[in-house]
């Protein structure tokens, strides 16, 4: 076994600035020197992989184990679900169906900034609360871009609205994952996020619509933004107060969509040139001219029928269905249970035990359990697989031959294959610090601060998601210190540990593997820094507004009346 050690350097400042290295050179690389994504995460996974064999001491048969984990869990179950969504996408373009679906959009409501409410908020939300992963950005993205949106703002804003239901994702998984690592109520944990995160779910909507038409145009359409967000906000308080974390983004989901289309019916903003709806509304660039689809499909010039309408929604329809069941617990412990044999990661797996205080302090009775390292090959049970047979049932239904649809995934793969790369090599990068522990070193950092802990140890959950990519990975590995510094500072632990999950989801736009889904979604792959360099003030930002809720909440009455005890 191997002991982790958080100050290795015997300098907590300079052991600071060392585990910095790997996300300093990954950031860097992408957002000022420009080199392309898949090379800036390899070189920040070999500066990773230095500091923790040179410096932290850690085995390089661990530290190679820690890495080729990471990249498997990369490519299944994350990269799965890129993999898949654009199969089913590339079908529905072939068909010429997003052109219907995008006419068919600006008909209901021709204002590119409702509709950015409706598709990257709310509809958005749906798919974090069933699948998450970056499931949401991912057809959102692709979505925005047939109605209009630039690559860059598509890919932006779609991060930047899927944040808010983002502590309930893949029902509620991110909250079962901090129950299970500090011991606290499954149901207290999601009651004080439910405490935290509706003030944001009000914020988001018109947030997105400022980072898109700036302080005027958002003013235009605040009706749209305030009942997206009231719609969203109250069902998220209630169902995670009365119920559980595991249908809050579902039901708020739903009940925005719901609210948005009644006001339709009785309100629209008023015409803009700026923000409406063209006939002919940008493409992913590269997509083949024959993408318009057949005549009939493709041609603007006469509106499309009802039949043809229905034909553009029903791989949606189909999609949003399959990945709602398929993330059903039952269901997904039915599927699991099918031939998904696990493994035990060699040379890694219960070799490295965590220290004090990331985990509590051993003692005879309760020692230190070394860290798991199992891999599942969860072929059937991933939200891919459910994305593979709903993009197969729907290219059925589209008119597409077994070998037509063999065709086109052959060419996705193709065409994601540098975002397969990226991905592995980002997850590879994040296993790396997480089994060497210069991820605790850069937490430990942030809990030295005192009084303004609640602050910083929102941040610290902010951190966590940007270098892990998932509101879960941050709430396993520092949800335990958390609740130990917690205890240290006087706060509530069930406080500082849902200030995690709430300040993580704000890392979520950030994080290398969500802009990665972003850009190959609307196939703005190479463009990365771009879209890192316009999501990173939106994000601080928001993380701190987190930040200083959470200390209000601790310190301030009457915030300290929402904490859960």
């Amino acid at each position: 076994m191997w002991l982790q050690t958080y100050d290795p350097l015997g300098n907590p400042f300079l052991s600071t600035v060392v585990a910095a290295l790997p996300v300093v050179v990954l950031l860097g690389a992408i957002g000022v020197l420009q080199i392309r994504i898949h090379l800036a995460a390899l070189l920040g996974l070999f500066v990773a992989l230095g500091v923790a064999m040179f410096v932290y001491r850690m085995p390089v048969s661990a530290a190679l184990a820690s890495a080729g984990y990471g990249a498997a869990y990369g490519l299944l179950p994350i990269g799965w679900i890129i993999l898949n969504l654009i199969f089913l996408y590339q079908l529905t373009v072939k068909k010429g169906l997003f052109d219907v679906l995008r006419e068919h959009l600006g008909a209901f409501v021709p204002d590119k900034r409702v509709l950015l409410i409706l598709i990257a908020f709310s509809f958005g939300a749906f798919f974090e609360g069933a699948a998450g992963f970056g499931t949401p950005v991912a057809i959102t993205a692709a979505i925005l871009m047939q109605l209009g949106f630039t690559p860059l703002h598509a890919s932006a804003l779609s991060l930047i609205a899927n944040t808010a239901p983002v502590a309930y994702g893949s029902l509620g998984t991110p909250i079962i994952a901090l129950s299970g690592v500090t011991g606290l109520d499954q149901m207290q944990l999601s009651a004080m996020i439910g405490r935290q995160l509706p003030f944001f779910s009000l914020i988001v909507p018109f947030w997105v619509v400022w980072a898109y038409a700036g302080f005027r145009g958002t003013l235009q359409v605040w009706p749209a933004a305030l009942t997206a967000g009231i719609a969203f906000a109250i069902p998220q308080f209630l169902v995670s107060n009365f119920h559980g974390p595991w249908l809050v983004d579902v039901v708020g989901a739903i009940s925005s969509m719901l609210a948005l289309v009644v006001l339709l019916r009785f309100w629209r903003p008023r015409p803009a040139a700026d923000y409406t709806v063209s006939s002919d509304a940008e493409r992913p660039p590269g997509d083949p001219a024959e993408n318009r689809g057949n005549a009939a499909a493709g041609d603007s010039a006469a509106p499309a029928s009802r039949g043809r309408v229905f034909q553009a929604w029903l791989p949606w329809i189909v999609l949003s269905v399959m990945i709602f069941l398929w993330g059903l617990p039952m269901v997904k412990q039915r599927l699991s249970g099918l031939s998904e044999p696990k493994f035990n990661v060699p040379a890694l797996h219960q070799v490295v035990l965590r220290d004090y205080p990331v985990v509590p302090q051993p003692t005879p009775q309760t020692p230190t359990k070394p860290e798991d390292a199992v891999y599942k090959l969860s072929w059937l049970s991933a939200t891919g697989s459910g994305i593979l047979v709903a993009a197969v049932l729907a290219g059925l239904l589209m008119g597409f031959s077994p070998v037509q649809m063999l065709q086109t995934y052959g060419q996705t793969l193709v065409r994601v294959r540098f975002s397969l790369l990226t991905i592995a090599a980002m997850l590879a990068l994040g296993y790396v610090t997480k089994y060497s522990g210069t991820d605790a070193t850069l937490g430990l950092a942030l809990a030295k601060t005192g009084v303004l802990y609640p602050f910083f140890g929102t941040l610290l959950g902010w951190l966590g998601v940007a270098l892990t990519g998932s509101d879960t990975a941050s709430n396993v590995l520092f949800g335990s210190l958390q609740k130990i510094t917690a205890s240290q500072v006087g706060v509530s632990a069930i406080l500082m540990c849902a200030a995690n999950s709430s300040g993580g989801v704000m890392g979520k736009m950030v994080d290398a593997q969500s802009i990665v889904v972003a850009s190959t979604a609307t196939n703005f792959y190479g463009h990365e820094g771009r879209i890192l360099r316009v999501v990173f003030v939106h994000s601080l930002t928001l993380a701190a507004l987190v930040g200083i809720l959470v200390m209000l909440q601790a310190y301030v009455f009457p915030f300290t009346e929402m904490v859960v005890r």
